[in-house]
């Protein structure tokens, strides 16, 4: 990991999900024998929020990691997943095969997530650059993860927010 750690230009987590309405999480962890770092429990909205019978629950591997790419967060994450690989495959065929209902069993999600300020990110980034540290806006996807992504058919969804405050933001 690297050791530079600093205030970062922005905030950004990776992590890799399986959700269901058909398998819990719990089942999920007992198949592939990793525990998650995160168990979210969904309830359809409007409804109360009934643990006993969620609509969804997803199991979660992540990194948040300050001072990482993307690229090495997503690293990270497969690095625990990865040995898996067959397994998450057997899962997601094992749910996903035809059947009456029109939505996935078993979905699988890579998720980036990066919120970003604009005046922090110019200056931290330009102490990056001065520093001959790494930049943390770029990133890229490797072979391997390509190659893990398709194997088990997973998807990945890129989320990226703008926090500078609306009196700051160009017209």
């Amino acid at each position: 990991m690297n050791q530079y750690s600093p205030k970062m230009p922005l905030r950004q987590y990776v992590y890799f999900a399986l959700s269901s309405r058909r398998i819990t999480a719990q089942e999920i962890t007992d198949a592939l024998g990793i525990e998650p770092d995160e168990i979210q429990v969904h309830n359809r909205r409007g409804l109360p929020a009934d643990p006993a019978r969620p609509f969804s629950q997803s199991w979660r591997v992540v990194c948040r990691e300050p001072g990482l790419c993307v690229d090495e967060q997503i690293a990270y994450v497969l690095g625990r997943i990865r040995p898996r690989t067959d397994r998450i495959a057997e899962l997601m065929e094992k749910y996903n095969r035809a059947r009456d209902e029109e939505e996935p069993g078993l979905e699988a999600t890579l998720e980036v997530v990066r919120y970003f300020n604009e005046e922090e990110q110019q200056d931290e980034a330009r102490t990056l650059r001065e520093r001959g540290d790494h930049n943390l806006f770029g990133w890229a996807l490797d072979r391997e993860t390509i190659a893990f992504l398709a194997a088990t058919g997973t998807m990945l969804d890129v989320d990226e927010y703008d926090m500078t405050p609306p009196s700051r933001r160009s017209r």
